[in-house]
């Protein structure tokens, strides 16, 4: 049994048919990656797994169990957490009320400061920067902590918008360093990335979106060789 199952997902934004038919799966401790044009709908794919978006039609299953009954908020407490597009994180409060916050769904205070202390490991820039005010973090260090925030929820899939979004070519290599490790650590992701030749070079599989379709799909390694995928999101004539 798949850690995630989608079957057959249909959402619409108004009259606007965003996903039509989408089918994937993700296993226990694989990276995965949706790849495809701005508009594909790799986010709405996203957003309708984590509960942000009601689906017209089809199921999504965690571990076999049906998820569209929760509201998205219930969905964290099931191990489904999300580092949205934009980071999205308290800019208000610090790096640490930050990660505090990330435990909100938790009541296991030693799991906490136990887990506080592995993504100051993970992320030793977050340690030095703890008591900061997160809205004057660079844009890698908010992508870090937005990453560091969702894993405080001690999610058993970890999903990805846009990591890499906004970031200089140094700062990218850190963020796919970081979402190795991740990986590596235990938990499972699903990542969706513009930065295609980033996305497989970490992924096991990956998935081509297509104007809300599921085109191509195969191991990271046949999806880089491939001629279409190549011309279309990796520039390579």
């Amino acid at each position: 049994m798949a850690l995630l199952e989608v079957n057959d997902l249909h959402t619409y934004y108004g009259k606007i048919h965003a996903l039509k038919g989408i089918s994937l799966t993700v296993e226990e401790g694989e990276i995965v990656t949706l790849i495809g044009a701005n508009g594909a709908g790799k986010t709405t794919t996203l957003r309708t797994i984590s509960g942000l978006i009601k689906p017209h039609q089809g199921n999504i299953l965690l571990e076999g169990e049906d998820t569209l009954k929760y509201a998205a908020h219930d969905l964290v407490f099931k191990g489904i957490a999300m580092v949205p597009e934009g980071r999205g994180i308290f800019s208000k409060m610090s790096v640490l009320e930050n990660l505090e916050m990330g435990a909100y769904s938790r009541t296991d205070k030693n799991g906490i400061q136990k887990d506080l202390e592995w993504v100051f490991e993970l992320l030793p820039r977050l340690r030095e920067r703890q008591k900061q005010v997160a809205g004057t973090l660079s844009g890698g260090e908010q992508q870090m902590l937005a990453t560091a925030r969702a894993l405080m929820t001690k999610p058993r899939i970890l999903l990805m918008d846009e990591p890499s979004m906004g970031l200089a070519p140094v700062l990218v290599e850190a963020i796919f360093d970081t979402i190795e490790k991740v990986n590596k650590e235990g938990t499972t992701i699903l990542l969706v990335e513009q930065n295609a030749t980033m996305a497989l070079s970490i992924a096991n599989r990956g998935y081509v979106l297509q104007t809300g379709q599921i085109v191509l799909t195969d191991t990271a390694t046949n999806l880089q060789k491939n001629e279409m995928v190549q011309k279309a999101y990796l520039g390579i004539e």
